[in-house]
């Protein structure tokens, strides 16, 4: 069952480190695409698990349910090296009664360089049918309760997000956020 504690806030955008591996990379020494996703997923599970006390074997073992990817739209930037260290961020930009939207990008150490953007769409699913599914309630609070709140999706263009997410790094360093 997913417990939320109503004394608590939980944070909308979760973040994490990691270094880029030799063996993920090209031969040119930059991570490869495909790479790309392996980090992030690896990432956002350590992030929610840390940061919500949720795991996503909590919803097949308990509700019969979990999300499966139905989307990608990615961005590659600029490269992420081999042996860099690299910062993973990852929020949920929009859910409905059956769709989540999750947002990772990664930045170099610094906070400062944007490197790669991806939206994730997930349906959520019955894993006894592998049908799509709705939401249950606890579900739709636990969405609520962690997702970004100022983001209005429909109306929102993947590569305008790009040039907002560039923004807001530049904007953090130069208020110093990222030193």
């Amino acid at each position: 069952m997913i417990k939320l504690d109503p004394a608590k806030t939980y944070p909308h955008e979760t973040e994490s480190r990691t270094i880029v591996r030799f063996q993920d990379c090209d031969p040119l020494q930059h991570l490869n695409n495909a790479k790309y996703l392996d980090y992030y997923f690896n990432a956002r599970e350590d992030q929610v698990a840390t940061q919500y006390n949720f795991s996503p074997l909590q919803l097949f073992r308990e509700y019969k349910t979990s999300w499966v990817v139905y989307q990608h739209q990615i961005a590659y930037i600029r490269p992420a090296m081999v042996s860099e260290w690299v910062r993973i961020v990852s929020r949920i930009i929009y859910y409905n009664e059956d769709t989540m939207v999750t947002e990772y990008f990664m930045t170099d150490d610094s906070g400062k360089q944007l490197k790669n953007v991806l939206w994730m769409t997930s349906k959520y699913v019955s894993v006894l049918t592998g049908k799509r599914s709705t939401h249950g309630p606890d579900v739709m609070a636990f969405l609520e309760a962690i997702s970004m709140k100022d983001i209005d999706f429909h109306n929102l263009n993947f590569n305008e997000r790009i040039k907002q997410i560039k923004d807001e790094l530049l904007q953090a360093d130069s208020e110093g956020v990222n030193d």
